[in-house]
């Protein structure tokens, strides 16, 4: 079945731009200028026929994009919805994706990185409905989210570059948030019960796994030291 676009968005160029790529890539687009006429669209193919993914404008006429987001999560709509925006501040992602935006992405943007992030956003919604069960499992706290079938780390809908070692110490944590974890502990988990090198790799670890993390690795949210006894996260 072809996957179904709808683009919002009130610049009749942009509008037409992106709709007619996504169009050669043979997706089904609708496209509207309006908030209220795209929540009303919604509505309406909710209970016909959902649209698989929506292209969302921040700045549009009669509602704007991050309560059209916020109406439909509240909603229970979970359709993915892809934010393209001129707002470029972390603030204004973090919002973006706080609301329940999946994705985020800045104008001016190039096309093919527009098409190729519409694409990913699909897939992952396509793996999830083939788990049987229910969608996939994903772990999630703040701006960040770890796809464990997948070994990989989105912070603010943007991949991140673990190594192998920083996404199980990462996986560990998230499972078991603001469980206390000891060095030792760590070692054995990560590196197995028959690693016999120093222990502040592990600190080496967290170092650099909160540089990717942490908007200030210096003073972290996600990663902290609880002194005396090790790590926890959140």
């Amino acid at each position: 079945m072809q996957a179904t676009l709808l683009v919002v968005e009130d610049d009749d160029t942009i509008r037409d731009t992106i709709s007619d790529a996504l169009s050669l890539e043979g997706y089904v687009v609708t496209a509207c200028g309006d908030g209220r006429e795209a929540l009303k669209v919604l509505e309406r193919a909710r209970a016909d026929q959902p649209f698989s993914l929506v292209v969302l404008d921040l700045m549009l006429p009669g509602l704007g994009g991050l309560d059209l987001c916020r109406q439909l999560r509240l909603a229970g709509n979970h359709t993915p919805i892809l934010v393209v925006s001129a707002r470029d501040t972390e603030t204004d992602r973090v919002l973006g994706l706080e609301v329940g935006a999946d994705d985020y992405l800045v104008k001016p943007f190039g096309i093919r990185e527009l098409v190729a992030r519409c694409r990913a956003l699909l897939r992952r919604s396509q793996v999830a409905i083939a788990v049987p069960g229910g969608p996939v499992n994903v772990l999630q706290h703040a701006n960040l989210s770890l796809y464990p079938e997948e070994c990989r780390v989105t912070r603010d809908g943007l991949d991140l570059n673990l190594s192998p070692k920083e996404y199980r110490l990462l996986e560990l944590f998230m499972q078991h948030p603001r469980r206390v974890w000891s060095r030792d502990k760590l070692l054995e988990k990560v590196w197995g019960h028959d690693y016999f090198g120093d222990s502040k790799t592990v600190d080496v670890h967290i170092r650099w796994l909160r540089e990717k993390l942490e908007a200030n690795p210096s003073a972290p949210l996600h990663l902290i030291t609880v002194r005396g006894f090790g790590y926890r996260f959140g």
